[in-house]
Order: C-alpha cells, then sequence, then structure tokens
C-alpha cells in the first residue's frame, strides 16, 4: 500500500504536478529513517533476563540455604576497632640522660560491645572472672556492672605474665576480655626528679570531659611536666580493624594503621646538679632533725631551669605501675606533704632576701643614695611599738646594710624614720612587681603559686583593719604580709645578677619530633625596668654579704660568690624559715640559686652550707 504526502500550496495550478513529484513509497521512507537492528535489540534482552535470573538465584541462596549461618554471622562477630597506643615520649636532661623510659605492660580490657546487652554471656563472663581471678573478682564485677556505655574499660593494668597467660587459656569463659599490651613510664632516680617529672595515670572521668578523644582506657599525664607536656609526650594511635566472634577471639585482620610516637623532651635540668643539691640539701636536714627543704637554681642568662628540688619527696614510679588506696592515703595524709612542690608551688615569707628589692627601690626613689649612713642601735620605737634589729650594726651605708642585714636600715629606707622619708608600700609593691613577686614567672610546670603582695585597701577589705607604718617596716624586711615562692626568689636574684633581665624560667629546652628539633627559646618578661648603676651597687652589698658579712665561710670558694642571707619567723616565734638566694661567677654569673629550710631555729644559716658544698663541686669537679 502506498501513503501520499502532499504539500499545501497556494497556486492550484500547480497541485497534481507537484503532488505527483512528491509520492513515496515506504521502502523509500526507511532509506530516510534510521534502522534499527533487531538482533541486537534481542541481545540485550537476554543479557537482562540472564543478570535478573542471577540475583535471583543468589537471593534465594542465601536466604534460604545459608540463612542460618549468615544469622549466626551477624549476631556473634563484630568489627572491632583495636587502638595500638603510640610510644610516649622520652625525657633527658640537658645532657642527653634518660630521665624516664617506657617499659613494656599488660592490661586487662573490657569490651561491653561483645555483649548487645545478652545477659546471659555476662554472667558467663563473671562466673569465668570468679573462676580465674577469685581474688580480684569484686574489684572486677564492680567495674563491669558499673559500665553505662559500649566503650572499652581498663579493668585492670600492669597484669603479670602469669595473668596473662590464665585470659588466654580461658577466653571462652571471659567473652568480652582482653589482654593489651602497652607501655609504662618508669622514672630513673624517682624521688630525685618526681616534682618535675610528674607522673601519668589512668583517664579519669573529668579528664575525658576535657579530652573527649581519649578513650577509657588511656593514660594521661597527671603532674609535672608529664601533665604540662602532655600534647607533645602522647603521640597518636596505631588502628586495626579486627572481626572478632563472638567470644572475642579474632576471625581475620582488616587493615592496620601504625602508631606515631610522641615527641621527646630535652630539658634545661642538669641531673647531676640536681643530685648533688639533693643529697647536701638532705644531709643537712638529717643533720639538724629537720625534715623539709628546697632549692631552685637559674641561668641568669637565658632563664633556663637547672634544677628544682623537694624535700620530703614521693617515688612517682608507684603511681604509673598503679598506685593502691592505701599507698596513696600515706602518701596524702603525711604531715611533712611529700607531694607539695614547695619550690614552685610554696608560698613563704622571703625574710631578708626581699632586701635587695627594697633597696633598688630606695636608691631609684633617691630616698637614699650609695654613701647615706643609718645608724642602728638594735631597733626603732614609734610610739609604744618597738621594731627591733637582730643585732647593733652602728652606722651603716647601704652597701653594708645589704651585707650585713641591718634591719633598722631597710625599716627606715622602706616605711621612713627620723629624717628619711621611706620608699612606702606602694613603691615596695610596684618595685617588686617588676622584680617579678606577686604573680607567677610562667614556669612551664603545672600548680606555680602567685605570691602575694599587701596594700592598705587589701586590708581594710579583708581584714577590717587601717595600714600602720608598722605594716610597712614589716613588708620591707620580707616579713608580714609578704609571700613568695623559692622560684619567685630565685628568678628575683637571676634579674640582679645579669643587669636587669627578668626572665621566664624554662625546665624544656628542645621538643624533638623524629629528627626535627624545635627550640624553646628564652623569653624575656622584662628588661631595662632598673638603671645599671643602681644593680652594680646592690650587687656590690651582696657580694659584701660574702667578704664582710653573714656568708663569710663561702670565701674559701673557687669562683667570686654573691649572696644574701634571709630569715622570716612562723608559727611558733624559735621557728624560721631560713634562705640563701645566689649568684655566682660574680663578675660573670651563670648559675643563680635560692635554697629554703623549713623550721630551723633563729639565725642558723643552715642553707649557707649546702651552697658552699654544691658550688664547690660545680666549679670544681662538674662545670662542662
Amino acid at each position: 500500500m502506498f501513503k501520499k504526502w502532499k504539500y499545501n500550496l497556494k497556486n492550484r495550478g500547480d497541485l497534481d504536478e507537484i503532488a505527483d513529484s512528491a509520492i513515496m513509497t515506504e521502502g523509500d521512507i526507511a532509506k530516510i529513517e534510521k534502522p534499527f537492528n533487531k538482533r541486537l535489540l534481542n541481545f540485550f534482552w537476554m543479557i537482562l533476563v540472564l543478570v535478573l535470573a542471577t540475583l535471583f538465584g543468589r537471593t534465594a541462596y542465601l536466604g534460604i540455604v545459608k540463612g542460618s549461618y549468615y544469622e549466626e554471622i551477624a549476631n556473634g562477630n563484630r568489627i572491632r576497632q583495636i587502638f595500638i597506643n603510640a610510644p610516649r615520649g622520652k625525657i633527658y636532661d640537658r645532657f642527653g640522660e634518660a630521665l624516664v623510659n617506657n617499659v613494656p605492660s599488660l592490661d586487662i580490657i573490657f569490651f561491653p560491645s561483645d555483649f548487645s546487652n545478652d545477659e546471659s554471656k555476662k554472667n558467663i563472663l563473671l562466673e569465668g572472672i570468679k573462676k580465674t581471678f577469685p581474688d580480684k573478682y569484686d574489684d572486677l564485677s564492680q567495674k563491669i556492672n558499673s559500665v553505662e556505655n559500649n566503650n572499652p574499660i581498663l579493668l585492670s593494668k600492669n597484669i603479670s605474665q602469669e595473668e596473662a597467660l590464665l585470659i588466654i587459656e580461658n577466653i571462652k569463659i571471659l567473652p568480652g576480655i582482653r589482654v593489651q599490651q602497652k607501655a609504662i613510664r618508669e622514672y630513673t632516680d624517682s624521688l630525685i626528679f618526681s616534682h618535675i617529672l610528674g607522673y601519668e595515670g589512668i583517664v579519669q572521668k573529668e579528664d575525658l570531659e576535657k579530652n573527649p578523644d581519649y578513650l577509657p582506657t588511656d593514660y594521661i599525664g597527671k603532674r609535672g611536666l608529664e601533665k604540662y607536656y602532655e600534647g607533645y609526650l602522647r603521640g597518636r594511635y596505631g588502628k586495626i580493624n579486627m572481626e572478632v566472634n563472638s567470644l572475642g577471639e579474632t576471625v581475620r585482620e582488616l587493615g592496620i594503621s601504625n602508631p606515631e610516637p610522641g615527641s621527646d623532651l630535652i630539658l634545661n635540668i642538669d641531673s647531676q646538679l640536681q643530685k648533688k643539691i639533693f643529697d647536701s640539701l638532705s644531709s643537712i636536714l638529717e643533720k639538724n632533725n629537720l625534715k623539709s627543704g628546697a632549692a631552685v637554681a637559674l641561668d641568669p642568662r637565658n632563664g633556663a631551669v637547672l634544677s628544682i628540688i623537694n624535700i620530703p619527696s614521693f617515688d612517682n614510679n608507684l603511681f604509673s605501675k598503679g598506685i593502691s588506696g592505701e599507698e596513696y592515703s600515706k602518701l596524702a595524709e603525711d604531715p611533712e606533704k611529700p607531694m607539695f612542690d614547695r619550690a614552685v608551688s610554696g608560698e613563704y615569707a622571703p625574710g631578708s632576701t626581699f632586701k635587695p628589692v627594697v633597696a633598688t627601690a630606695a636608691l631609684t626613689e633617691r630616698v637614699v643614695d650609695e654613701h647615706t649612713q643609718i645608724e642602728s642601735r638594735g631597733g626603732i620605737s614609734v610610739g609604744s611599738w618597738f621594731f627591733g634589729d637582730w643585732k647593733a650594726h652602728g652606722f651603716t651605708d647601704i652597701r653594708r646594710a645589704i651585707a650585713v642585714s641591718s634591719d633598722v636600715y631597710f625599716y627606715s629606707i622602706g616605711g621612713g624614720y627620723g629624717n628619711i622619708r621611706g620608699v612606702g608600700i606602694e613603691k615596695i609593691k610596684e618595685y617588686a612587681e617588676l622584680f617579678g613577686y606577686g604573680s607567677p614567672t610562667g614556669i612551664d610546670l603545672p600548680g606555680e603559686a602567685d605570691g602575694f603582695l599587701p596594700t592598705p585597701e587589701w586590708k581594710e577589705k579583708e581584714l577590717g583593719e587601717k595600714w600602720y607604718i608598722g605594716n610597712t617596716y614589716h613588708a620591707s624586711i620580707g616579713q608580714g604580709y609578704i609571700t613568695a615562692t623559692p622560684l619567685q626568689i630565685a628568678n628575683s636574684v637571676s634579674a640582679i645578677a645579669n643587669g636587669g633581665t627578668l626572665y621566664k624560667p624554662r625546665v624544656v629546652s628542645q621538643i624533638k619530633k623524629g629528627d626535627r628539633l624545635t627550640d624553646n627559646k628564652p623569653e624575656i618578661i622584662r628588661e631595662g625596668f632598673v638603671d645599671e648603676k643602681t644593680l652594680e651597687i646592690v650587687r656590690e652589698g651582696m657580694r659584701m654579704t660574702v667578704t664582710d658579712g653573714s656568708a663569710a665561710s663561702l670565701n674559701d670558694l673557687p669562683v667570686e660568690v654573691a649572696g644574701k642571707t634571709g630569715t622570716a619567723q612562723y608559727g611558733s616565734a624559735d621557728k624560721t624559715y631560713g634562705w640563701f638566694s645566689s649568684f655566682a661567677p660574680f663578675d660573670n654569673p651563670e648559675i643563680a640559686m635560692v635554697v629554703l629550710v623549713e623550721g630551723q631555729e633563729d639565725e642558723t644559716y643552715n642553707t649557707v652550707p649546702v651552697t658552699k658544698e654544691v658550688y664547690d663541686w660545680y666549679f670544681k669537679d662538674h662545670k662542662r
């Protein structure tokens, strides 16, 4: 059959001619249209049917033939992510001596996710624990029953090899239990370095709130450098993805990423100096039947912390290995407070070690000059009040007043007396703050105390009393309401020794990450805040303390030493804090040191013999 295609034209006369020429057959049309390949269409249909048949068959096989098998897999197997603990960074002294190492340890970890709310498995576990570890049952069962979520928890740390083998042998009756290898800290000379290094311990709930990326089985720095530099020491986890069955047994490993070790710390601490000061101070305390003391040694050229000593001390290895409640209570309740960091956190009346600051204020404010003489007859009277000196010194200028520690001289230049107008408490506070009193030094250790500098306003508000001239007198000799840490006093002495630069003390010198070293560079708090000539006069007075004053026993040392003795009463009238602050060599200081003894009798200078023994060893036998 033919189809006719006609064009609608306006010229009727041409219609027949054009109509005839426009008639096409079906063959003509097929030539114009794109041909369609029926064989190709049939091929596609066959492929589609085959694919659908295969999928249907596989579905039937998995659902009917293998259904029970995969149901068991779904119920029993888990994809567990095992974290590989990163080696914690080591800590070295300035000469590369290791102060802490990592030693292998085994922990018992519990995975609550293995139970899926299956109480029967939990009962199996508890019975298994009772059989395997009857002596630990109460403790372990309490921890298991107190689990609040599916996060793994630490059940027991630092277990023995025998205990680990018991778990492996009895794994079928201990579902959800796993032995995990970790590393714990082993501190060398722990009593000597514990307050500096601190320790690490298992994370607590409050730690996890502050560090949400930690696991409940993690360890974290709790004190000292371990806490302050936690972010550097920790490193990063490695991970193993594992398929485990309902008993917690590994079916296969699915992939692994290696851990990244933590950074090492290289300290400014001189470990041999640390040991020497600790031994010398311990010996003098024992000899005089005293219990407590502290010392700080700094490099006045850059603020590097060479040594920090606290006596009594504690063994930080107890904490890394898992301290018992009884051991912790014994430490915490000890009246001598062995865990208290006296050097950094202890606030004491600085006594006469504060006098160089008052001398600097008086010279700068022109209350006196270097030649001004003030007589001490053993004390001064103001109305009915008498303010005593420890002896009658006669006439002294400012250098000799520092050397012999004349209280009358400093009463006069601090609070005013006779024709000396005095600096006044506001200026005393101002200059003390310049030398670092009354605020933290910023040392890279946690728990630093502020110390305290009083004001008339503070006394009025807190004590409901007005400020009297006697309060200024007491402040002028470093007593009354003034308090400072041994570290603050040492930093103040360093600024006097180096000509007026106050540094931020630094325990850590470098941070080592692989082959990359990052310097913890010296940081200046302030400089140029006192005239160099003024500080030279004060330094000369401190030198006279050794040549002509209360520390004359240091005269035979191999280098020239400058210093300032000090005592401050506390508690009962016959007990004092004994101080000695010093620096050496006098012309080019490279070490500044403060030694504190608690509880000595009035005017007994136990701190001077310690300083002598340390400096004699340091400059004769040790200096590198």
